[in-house]
């Protein structure tokens, strides 16, 4: 046979090519490189890839031929709507710390494996038990579909139901994980931007959409017993989300694995390797603590009142921490580096990122993100009003005061200052 490609059939062909053949590289990287995120990735795409593959073969024939190529389309696995919700929240744990692991969480996926697992058995009944070893011939759709797979038809809206359940409630916690994703980000890394998600959100919700629409479509047709023609426009939606997760889900493995992400693992290693007594800095001229942050160079432009909120009182044992701090701050100038972390500024102070976030927090009235990007916003007004500086555009002046893209720069200036970068006027 047979693949007699008409309009509707060659239509979905782009959708499921590119499916499959992300799917098999994502996997083969996986195996490779032990990547659980590229692995997650590879089943999120699968499994629409694997519903318009449905419908693209059916209109292709298959379910016409009355042979082993419609037997093939009645126990082949299509749906696996228990699988979504579970894949997309384990994909996100994925991506937000590099030490995940499968033995804790592999139990979000035993839904999915519950419903393989009917298959499987319904499979295994039909096709061995009663035909191979029974000798029986299939009863129903022209001998090329067993009993159990007809009777298994009729749990496909209450399966549909669940599924759809799975996905709205993992979406919702997903969601709410997510907000504390953010506050991670904001307190361990100085330019969070490509390490958002925000795509991940949006395909969420893309999901959900087509999902709904599924739902609405296989409960209409119910009533009114739609045709195939107008089936083929849900499917060809749901051949949208292949591409989306493709580019997007790429996109964000390639961050994830180029970042030191450990959103939800801090505070257990913490917790199990209490941190050693940390000695107090010697100092050869220790100072008292300025009110604020101090802008670097030498003709500060704005005072660190105006975009850092005031200090609160330290623990007396941490205010040479906050000291330092500061110090390293003003003469090294680690706050040009664009990919600076808590960490790395913890390395430098000779101390663990749990102290500095405390000190920083506390001592300093700001998270990690805005302590460092004031400092940037401090040097890049300073370079606007400076007339050597004149000829700069205004990405120029955002690369040299540690920014890494021209929309971060305008956003975090605007939130500390009130003011567009554009808006600033400039000498000539």
């Amino acid at each position: 046979m047979l693949f007699q490609f008409g309009l509707h059939s060659a239509l979905l062909l782009p959708f499921v090519v590119p499916g499959v053949a992300a799917t098999l590289w994502l996997l083969g990287r996986a195996l490779r490189r032990g990547a659980a995120a590229d692995a997650l990735l590879a089943l999120l795409i699968l499994l629409p890839t694997l519903s318009v593959a449905q419908w693209m073969l059916g209109y292709a024939g298959w379910f016409d031929s009355h042979d082993g190529h419609s037997t093939v389309m009645f126990y082949v696995p299509w749906r696996a709507l228990m699988l979504l919700g579970p894949a997309y929240y384990l994909y996100f744990r994925s991506l937000t710390n590099q030490e995940f692991g499968w033995r804790r969480l592999r139990w979000h996926l035993l839904p999915g494996a519950l419903e393989l697992g009917v298959f499987a058995a319904v499979a295994a009944y039909d096709l061995l038990w009663c035909r191979a070893l029974k000798g029986q011939a299939l009863p129903d759709f022209y001998g090329t579909k067993g009993a159990a797979a007809t009777a298994l038809d009729n749990w496909y809206l209450p399966e549909a139901l669940l599924g759809y359940a799975l996905l709205l409630g993992y979406g919702l916690r997903m969601l709410a994980e997510y907000r504390r994703y953010r506050h991670y980000l904001n307190n361990n890394f100085s330019d969070p931007e490509r390490l958002r998600f925000a795509g991940l959100r949006q395909l969420l919700v893309l999901q959900t959409l087509v999902l709904t629409l599924g739902l609405l479509f296989t409960t209409l047709n119910e009533r009114f017993d739609f045709s195939y023609d107008t089936a083929w426009y849900f499917f060809a939606l749901r051949g949208l989300l292949i591409y989306g997760l493709i580019v997007v889900g790429i996109q964000a493995n390639y961050a994830a694995a180029t970042s030191p992400l450990r959103f939800g693992a801090e505070a257990a290693s913490e917790a199990q390797v209490p941190p050693a007594p940390l000695p107090l800095p010697v100092l050869a001229a220790p100072q008292p603590a300025p009110a604020a942050v101090p802008a670097p160079g030498p003709t500060p432009l704005v005072a660190a009142e105006e975009t850092a909120l005031p200090p609160a009182a330290l623990p007396p044992e941490l205010l040479p921490w906050r000291d330092k701090l500061l110090h390293l701050m003003a003469t090294e100038q680690p706050w040009l580096e664009p990919e600076l972390t808590l960490t790395e500024l913890a390395q430098r102070l000779r101390t663990n990122s749990s102290l500095l976030s405390k000190v920083i927090n506390t001592g300093c009235g700001q998270n990690f993100n805005d302590f460092v990007n004031t400092y940037r916003v401090q040097e890049a007004r300073r370079k606007l009003a400076d007339p050597r500086f004149s000829h700069y555009s205004l990405v120029g002046v955002a690369l040299e005061s540690g920014f890494n893209s021209k929309s971060t720069f305008n956003r975090v200036f605007k939130k500390l200052l009130g003011q567009a970068p554009s808006e600033v006027i400039r000498p000539k």
